[in-house]
C-alpha cells in the first residue's frame, strides 16, 4: 500500500515539474536529458543483447554436444 500511494506521488510531481503551466517548468531539461541518455541507453541494451546472443550460441552448442555425448553412450 505504502509503494503505491508513494507511485502515485512521485507521478503527480512529474506531471506537476514537467508541465509549463506549473512554477518549475522542466520539460525543457527532462527532454535535453533523454536526448543525452538515449545513446548511452542503447549502447548498454546493446552490449547486454550481445553477451546474452554469446551466452545462447554457447548454450546450444553445449547442448548439442552433450546430446551427441548421450548418443554415443546408448550405443555402446
Amino acid at each position: 500500500m505504502v509503494s503505491l500511494i508513494l507511485g502515485i506521488i512521485l507521478v503527480v510531481f512529474t506531471v506537476f515539474s514537467v508541465l509549463p503551466v506549473f512554477p518549475l517548468n522542466w520539460g525543457a531539461d527532462v527532454i535535453n536529458f533523454l536526448k543525452g541518455g538515449a545513446p548511452v541507453l542503447a549502447a548498454f541494451l546493446g552490449l547486454i543483447c550481445l553477451f546474452i546472443g554469446a551466452a545462447d550460441i554457447k548454450d546450444k552448442r553445449d547442448a548439442k554436444r552433450e546430446e551427441l555425448e548421450a548418443r554415443s553412450d546408448e550405443e555402446k
